[in-house]
């Protein structure tokens, strides 16, 4: 038997004092055009507090559908580290691609920033874009947590954002010698990752002298920008024990 559809919320569910809630705008179209379901149909609904709700479809309407709890589970899927992802602003749809595979390997948020060499250049519909992106990825692999994607127009903003983490780590391709050893990470980590420009040598200096980060290396040959990204969160998660 398939499991339930899963449905994020816009609102913190007050559950038990409420057990109605509604579906509406994006939600409620998926859920009534795409998935065909109606009264009856069982689903699980997200609220962004780590509890997966179930429910039941009680009412179907045309703008709407109302859903009632019956219950919940805290969600076992989210990882126990946050870890951070800082990412320059990509070309075509390589944003997209970075902020799905992040949140499936379980990233906590992403920060997309433009620097000195970044070609590519987000609007607010863009990051909205970003956002979905996100929920539906969170949907897909099973999480109860959508990480929140942020947008930064000034580089040093995005590395301010990394203030209260633990382990600061930044992929320079210049770099000849990582100055941190990703096989003993332990606590919170914030990735930084440019775009296909890279970095000035003023920004890495600035993330190193300013910020606290540390530089790496992913080894002798250069990777795209949307296979770095996904490869560093890749190796952290695993590195902290969030892939076994």
């Amino acid at each position: 038997m398939a499991a339930p559809k899963r449905f994020l919320t816009e609102n913190t569910i007050d559950f038990p004092a409420c057990s109605e809630v509604l579906l509406e705008g994006e939600q409620f179209n998926h859920a009534k055009n795409v998935l065909r379901l109606s009264e009856g149909a069982e689903i699980t609904l997200l609220d962004g507090s780590g509890r997966e709700y179930t429910a039941i479809i009680s009412q179907c309407g045309k703008h709407c559908m109302t859903a009632h709890i019956t219950g919940f589970t805290v969600g076992d899927k989210e990882p126990h580290t946050a870890v951070r992802l800082l990412v320059g602003a990509l070309k075509g749809d390589k944003t997209e691609l970075v902020v799905q595979k992040a949140t499936e390997l379980g990233i906590s948020s992403v920060g997309v920033f433009n620097s000195k060499y970044c070609s590519a250049y987000l609007t607010p519909s863009k990051l909205e874009r970003l956002n979905k992106v996100a929920r539906e990825a969170t949907k897909q692999c099973y999480r109860s947590v959508a990480p929140a994607v942020e947008l930064y127009e000034n580089f040093e903003d995005a590395l301010a954002s990394a203030k209260d983490y633990e382990n600061k780590l930044f992929a320079c391709e210049f770099e000849q010698n990582s100055q941190a050893d990703m096989r003993k990470l332990s606590g919170s980590v914030c990735i930084v990752v440019g775009s296909e420009g890279g970095f000035s040598e003023g920004e890495y200096a600035l993330a190193r002298e300013e910020y606290g980060f540390k530089g790496i290396t992913l080894g002798k040959r250069i990777l795209r920008a949307e296979t770095a990204a996904v490869a560093l969160c890749a190796i952290v998660m695993f590195s902290l024990g969030e892939m076994s």
